[in-house]
């Protein structure tokens, strides 16, 4: 293993790398393919969590419990593209990396294998970077620690290297790098041809990431940015995040999820079951929670029992977690909806779910499905703890074929 320092570069020792980013808070990583000009071809070549796949390159997320990171697979990079950097930002809106440098882990993506690390030091307004970059010089790929700072933020990124950032405030435009540590800057051979013409402007092909997008007075309705309890109940829309903290204290006391659905068709029973499956900081299966097992993790997870109609209003089925009496080893927890008889979403109606605060009966959050899909399985929110020891709760709408619980666990796991 190489600890790498300013500007120093290693040969890859494997055709596939991952490069995770890690610090004390939660950081948004994402990578951009840059050609001979130091430019993206087009928005498809900014990879993050809201797109996380493109020619060679991909983003995988920590799910709050691991550090997200950035895949390489260099003999999958296309033609033309000669370095991949790789960046983050602290996820909290306007926190700088002052007293929280990250460090980059640069991994076999194969087997693990721990092939360099880097730590940018002295670093004080930044509030994004770029940490390392994978690079392509005379047939060979090399990585390179960077450490270059930015004091706008990933917007300030994503604008030097081409990306359209549409709705930016003017001020934003342009980079405000903050000065980095001496670092030799990465020599661009010459292109053999000229450099094709840009495409016309065009709308991005994926949405922008929220974080480098319009001010808030400007945001539309649905928002990936997360928010907070502070101004009472919340109602999340799909893929929308909340941090369970009120009074900038993190909320660890009991709550209720309550899911609920009526059938499609009136006079029609539809017999759907709530679970909850608790995760490790792995993604490993610790247990799940359902009617056919009430009580999992010591009591911490209990289930109120089947409801086999879905008449009536209210909740139809229950599940009460304890957050402060959790195993510190339990850092995930996806909450699903079956139908063991095989009824389909689509003949459901008015799906939800909810958290509730146990102890004052408040509605905390609120997601209501949309949606319908011809599938006998949904997963509809996860709770997942972060770094801080905060909890975050996710809307995710994500259907799925399956009728038990069982069935959920490999894709509950993959959607952490």
């Amino acid at each position: 293993m190489t600890a790498m320092t300013p500007g120093s570069n290693i040969p890859l020792t494997a055709a596939r790398v991952a490069v995770d980013v890690a610090a004390p808070v939660r950081l948004d990583v994402s990578g951009l393919l840059l050609g001979a000009n130091g430019k993206v071809r087009s928005d498809d070549d900014f990879i993050f969590y809201n797109q996380p796949a493109g020619p060679g390159v991909t983003y995988r997320s920590g799910g709050g419990t691991a550090p997200d990171a950035i895949l390489v697979d260099t003999g999958a990079v296309p033609a033309g593209i000669e370095r991949i950097v790789v960046t983050a930002s602290p996820d909290a809106a306007g926190q700088t990396f002052q007293g929280i440098e990250p460090t980059a882990t640069i991994r076999n993506a194969d087997d693990g294998a721990v092939i360099a690390t880097f730590t940018p030091p002295q670093l004080a307004t930044e509030t994004a970077l770029v940490v390392v970059e994978i690079y392509l010089r005379n047939g060979a790929w090399k990585a390179r620690a960077v450490g270059q700072g930015y004091a706008n933020g990933l917007a300030g990124i994503a604008t030097d290297f081409g990306v359209s950032v549409d709705d930016e405030p003017a001020a934003a435009q342009a980079p405000a790098p903050v000065a980095p540590a001496p670092v030799a800057p990465a020599p661009v051979a010459p292109a053999p041809a000229p450099v094709a013409p840009p495409a016309p402007p065009a709308p991005p092909a994926a949405p922008v990431d929220p974080r480098i997008a319009a001010p808030a007075a400007a945001a539309a309705p649905v928002s990936t940015g997360k928010i907070n309890l502070d101004k009472g109940r919340v109602s999340l829309q799909k893929n929308q995040t909340v941090s369970l903290v009120k009074g900038g204290r993190p909320l660890l006391s009991q709550v209720k999820m309550g899911l609920g659905w009526e059938p499609a068709y009136r006079g029609k029973d539809i017999d759907l079951d709530a679970s909850v499956i608790a995760y490790g900081p792995q993604r490993n299966h610790l247990d799940s929670c359902y009617f056919g097992k009430l009580s999992i993790l010591n009591g911490s997870v209990k289930h109120s029992g089947d409801n086999l109609t879905g008449e009536g209003a209210g909740d139809d089925e229950v599940i009460v977690v304890d957050l402060g009496r959790l195993p510190a080893d339990a850092t995930g927890l996806v909450f699903t909806v079956n139908s063991f008889s095989g009824q389909k979403f689509t003949e459901v109606a008015k799906a939800y779910c909810r958290l509730i605060d146990a102890a004052t009966g408040e509605e905390l959050v609120r997601f209501d499905l949309t949606t319908a899909e011809p599938q006998t399985g949904v997963m509809m929110a996860k709770l997942i703890k972060q770094f801080s020891g905060e909890w975050e709760m996710t809307a995710m709408g994500e259907f799925v074929k399956s009728r038990t619980v069982r069935g959920m666990v490999k894709p509950a796991a993959q959607a952490l």
